[in-house]
């Protein structure tokens, strides 16, 4: 099975080791996995400000890479989102590029949702220790409706407890430009979900996209709270063998 990697503009920039172990958990998994290099961002930001026809430009250029991939899996619900769900919304105007974005988007994958509903494997064989919270991001749970396929994997870890925050699926703030345009309420939000975490006892909190654990991270480190972020993918491939 063939899996091409979207990185997102997130990874490549500030978090390189969440691409690395996203590619040494799936192939771990018997998955073939390739890195179209001329790779660019999916046009999220400018689609989210309203720049209609620049998003349209780098979606037909994301099309046109990855069209010929058997599968193309994201570590991010976010950007997976943008791909599955909105190009065909920006493209509907235009029938052929609609039909390409349709056909990419139904073959388009979140990472945990292509190991869980894809490869067909909830244990990966990965351990960890301490105590794991899962932070629900807003794309992943409500654009995309991945949620239970991030517990199935982190129900399988061994040594990790696992434990619940309260108003798991609640935003943390982020939201990519909106915490940059309206930074007082993102910081709101934000106090909920590092309080929640507090709450928890967690010693480390798991999501399956880098924004909200920058922005989570970001507020654990002015508070008080020991816990560290980590995304999944990082955590799956930890391994005692």
């Amino acid at each position: 099975m063939r899996a091409s990697l979207f990185i997102t503009c997130l990874i490549d920039q500030f978090f390189p080791e969440v691409g690395v172990n996203t590619v040494r958990v799936l192939r771990k998994l018997g998955a073939d996995v390739d890195f179209p290099e001329a790779q660019t961002c999916c046009g999220q930001p400018a689609f989210n400000s309203g720049y209609q026809a620049e998003a349209r430009d780098l979606a037909k250029r994301f099309i046109s890479i990855f069209e010929e991939s058997e599968y193309v899996v994201a570590p991010s619900g976010s950007c997976t989102s943008m791909v599955r769900v909105f190009y065909p919304e920006l493209l509907k105007d235009e029938t052929q590029w609609l039909k390409r974005a349709e056909a990419l988007a139904s073959r388009t994958y979140e990472f945990t949702e292509f190991v869980v509903n894809v490869l067909g494997i909830k244990d990966v064989g990965a351990s960890g220790e301490g105590k794991v919270a899962l932070h629900q991001s807003c794309h992943l749970l409500r654009e995309l409706k991945v949620t239970t396929e991030p517990q199935a994997l982190l129900a399988a870890v061994k040594g990790i407890e696992l434990v619940e925050l309260d108003r798991a699926e609640q935003c943390c703030g982020f939201g990519g430009l909106f915490s940059i345009k309206y930074p007082d309420i993102s910081g709101g939000i934000l106090e909920d979900k590092i309080e929640s975490i507090e709450k928890s006892s967690a010693d480390v909190v798991v999501a399956c996209d880098v924004g909200c654990l920058m922005h989570i991270g970001g507020g654990l480190s002015r508070g008080s709270c020991h816990a560290r972020t980590m995304h999944i993918a990082e955590l799956l491939a930890k391994s005692d063998a």
